[in-house]
């Protein structure tokens, strides 16, 4: 039993890990999209004014207005783009397979002790007091050794 507490505490471990790294990669998603915001709120404010006058000149203001809107709009696609290939798989893969490994352990001792458990079954079956006797004269040869100490040490 101690491997699968000491296999469940490394699955704890490592879930907790999981989590705290995911939670780091979303939050630094979320300044990304805080700062593509932020940009495009202050640099194309300016860049806007300079595009829609420098186009003016040669187009009408409407045509002008379409085109730095345009631009406006592919600029934060190319910043939300680079936000959502940000990812936590290369960063968790070892934690992930760490993981795994203590699970796999745990399946493979809870079918161990599944298997021991109908052995010893079936050799009650077969042979009840063949099966039950090992351990009789094991208990009784233990408080045997105990009591002979126990008398030793008092005698002494």
């Amino acid at each position: 039993m101690s491997r699968i507490s000491r296999n469940l505490s490394i699955i704890l471990r490592a879930e907790r890990l999981i989590a705290q790294r995911q939670v780091a990669v979303a939050a630094k998603r979320t300044g990304f999209y805080g700062a593509a915001g932020l940009a495009i709120g202050l640099a194309f404010v300016m860049l806007n004014v300079a595009g829609f006058f420098w186009l003016s000149a040669s187009v009408s203001n409407a045509v002008a207005a379409l085109i730095m809107a345009g631009v406006d709009l592919v600029v934060a696609l190319l910043l939300a783009l680079f936000a959502n290939s940000m990812s936590s798989q290369t960063d968790i893969s070892a934690v992930v397979e760490l993981r795994d490994l203590a699970l796999q352990d745990i399946e493979t001792e809870i079918k161990d002790n599944l298997a021991e458990a109908r052995d010893a079954v079936t050799g009650l079956r077969r042979d009840p007091l063949g099966a039950v006797t090992p351990e009789i004269v094991s208990a009784l040869l233990g408080a045997l050794i105990k009591l002979s100490k126990s008398r030793k040490k008092s005698g002494d």
